[in-house]
């Protein structure tokens, strides 16, 4: 929609509108002939004409949060790109983690034949997926559900962590402290865990007072660096375990007079869009949400009908982002 929009001189919105043929919404004829002679040029799939929908021409999203973080817009930005790709729309549910809303929704979308459902978590742990989801073709997003019949897609936070301790140790970092999230969260226990193996494997010793409780908000990095520098043997390399974190790593470092990375190196994880306008830019750990949902559409569109499918657990890999920090 983006190609499409700069080529034919108009907003996302209008391209919208246009190739979605919105009655409300009036726009001239020749910004409509050009949207579409752009939209047929690039091959962009939209919908020639009626108002309803067929079977399974749409795929519902489902997510308990959308408000609280970037990271579910993401998702739904990419799963929404494929599933137009492919010809497809996506219907999009916020449910507060209602149970009643939740059935609610999944009955319309059903009765409508929706071709399959994702259900996704703003936070990575193991949930209890509505009942009403079992015999619908389903991937679970950023959270997995034990004895679940459904396929799961996560990202493999367990190796990012790994990852963006290896690349200090690489850079000839000696003490790579690291600052964590609350234990109670997935995600941090996995970073955490990544890091502590990437020490072991590459015959390093763990050293628990290098290790700091964080909240993954600038205050837990700030507070976190600060106790980290106060060691009798500071370490040369901190790993934030996400981005937010760094932020006040990097303001505790600046407090006290030490250079980035010259001094103490700071690795992140997260990949969010602050990182990459630090001083210096901030190497870090990208998650893998618009690949995320870009899988599950893929997922669920090339899934033989009516054949079951084996359920399982896909990682997607973190890939390292490498600046200037480290």
């Amino acid at each position: 929609m983006q190609d499409v929009a700069r080529e034919a001189g108009v907003s996302q919105s209008t391209v919208s509108f246009v190739l979605n043929r919105n009655p409300d919404v009036r726009i001239a004829d020749d910004t409509k002939k050009r949207v579409f002679e752009v939209a047929r040029r690039l091959r962009y799939p939209h919908r020639r004409s009626g108002r309803g929908r067929q079977q399974g021409s749409f795929i519902g999203f489902m997510v308990d949060e959308i408000a609280t973080s970037v990271f579910a817009a993401i998702s739904i930005e990419g799963a929404q790109e494929a599933a137009w790709n492919m010809g497809m729309v996506l219907d999009i549910a916020m449910s507060g983690g209602d149970r009643h809303y939740e059935n609610t929704v999944l009955s319309r979308w059903i009765e409508e034949g929706v071709k399959g459902v994702i259900y996704a978590s703003i936070l990575t742990r193991n949930i209890s997926p509505p009942p009403m989801l079992d015999p619908v073709p389903t991937v679970l997003l950023n959270c997995h559900a034990d004895g679940s019949p459904h396929t799961a897609v996560v990202p493999a936070e367990v190796l990012g962590g790994y990852a963006a301790t290896e690349a200090l140790i690489t850079a000839g970092h000696r003490r790579i402290g690291f600052i964590g999230g609350e234990s109670w969260m997935e995600a941090a226990r996995d970073r955490l865990e990544g890091y502590r193996s990437a020490l072991i494997s590459n015959g390093r010793r763990v050293d628990d007072r290098l290790i700091a409780d964080g909240n993954f908000l600038p205050t837990g990095g700030y507070a976190g660096a600060h106790q980290l520098m106060a060691l009798s043997e500071p370490p040369d390399a901190i790993f934030c375990a996400s981005d937010l974190m760094a932020v006040g790593a990097y303001e505790a470092l600046k407090e006290l007079g030490r250079r980035i990375p010259e001094d103490v190196a700071i690795m992140g994880y997260d990949d969010q869009e602050i990182a990459r306008h630090l001083n210096p830019p901030l190497s870090t750990v990208l998650l893998p949400h618009r690949e995320m949902g870009q899988w599950a559409v893929d997922f669920l569109a090339t899934r033989p009908a009516r054949q079951r499918v084996e359920p399982r657990v896909v990682k997607l890999e973190c890939p390292l982002v490498l600046r200037a920090s480290h």
